[in-house]
């Protein structure tokens, strides 16, 4: 940490690529979308640059919230499951906070009128494929704006494939190769698992097996698990955890931050950013 003028200088120039299943104001708040606007916003007034990311899902309000596509970032084909689906990128600005957020969209994913699930509450079969399309559409993006984060921090389950793709299917992208990644931990997932062809349909990227070998039951805790093997530092994002994720914090040998309130969680993250993981 630097100190300026007596004050200390925290993130200066420092890029942090957030990439979150969910961001207020676009979404209802809940302890993941509030730290995904809150967080940024922190590094944003102590003079950081930030992106965010997130999945542009039918029950967006695109005008009301002014979504426009970029073109110039539209128009790839990205291969899920041996098939092209192209990615869209859409992007608006939180008004009055001098951020922007790129939003990752394809009709077959995102287009139906809600986030994870149907009105019956059932998990949509295809969340492990919107997951791997998000992860993957997110870094191919932040590999055409040819911008290099210094910290890339993930938010909520949907996100959870981004560090496994980033360690693996992406590990020899030059733009990445000094980023560090955080994942945050939030309680409560989803009831049930993913789909079981899950393992399968991450094989065909070239994964190995024993990389993923327990999301062969893709419940919540294998899923976050796989985020958290594949990060550099993990952040708990809810007061009450599972006592199995407890357990696996206690047994990880890597920096954790443990809970802190909406109000006073800034000094801890700014510290723990500069201190723990930009080491």
């Amino acid at each position: 940490m630097r100190v300026l003028n007596n004050k200390p200088v925290y993130m200066k120039d420092k890029r942090v690529l957030y990439v979150s299943s969910e961001v207020i104001p676009y979404l209802p708040e809940t302890e993941i979308s509030s730290m995904s606007f809150e967080a940024p916003r922190m590094v944003n007034s102590n003079d950081g640059q930030i992106r965010i990311f997130m999945p542009r899902y039918g029950n967006i309000n695109e005008r009301r919230h002014q979504l426009h596509e970029v073109i110039r970032l539209s128009g790839m084909n990205l291969v899920i499951n041996d098939l092209d689906m192209p990615l869209i990128i859409k992007v608006a600005s939180i008004p009055k906070e001098r951020m922007q957020v790129y939003f990752i969209d394809n009709d077959d994913y995102f287009k139906r009128k809600a986030t994870y699930a149907d009105e019956d509450g059932n998990l949509f079969p295809d969340n492990d494929e919107r997951a791997i399309f998000f992860a993957k559409g997110v870094i191919e993006t932040v590999k055409k704006l040819n911008w290099s984060p210094d910290i890339i921090h993930v938010h909520g389950w949907l996100a959870s494939f981004l560090p496994l793709y980033l360690r693996t299917y992406y590990n020899n992208e030059p733009l990445f190769e000094n980023s560090k990644i955080v994942t945050s931990l939030y309680n409560p997932g989803f009831q049930g698992a993913l789909n079981t062809k899950l393992v399968d349909k991450i094989k065909f990227d070239g994964i190995e097996e024993a990389t993923i070998s327990h999301l062969k039951n893709p419940n919540y805790f294998n899923v976050m698990k796989t985020a958290m093997d594949n990060s550099d530092a993990v952040i708990v994002g809810s007061n009450e955890i599972t006592e199995e994720f407890q357990e696996y914090l206690k047994n990880l040998d890597k920096p954790v931050l443990n809970f802190h309130k909406m109000e006073e969680f800034s000094e801890a993250y700014l510290d723990f950013y500069q201190s723990k993981v930009l080491v």
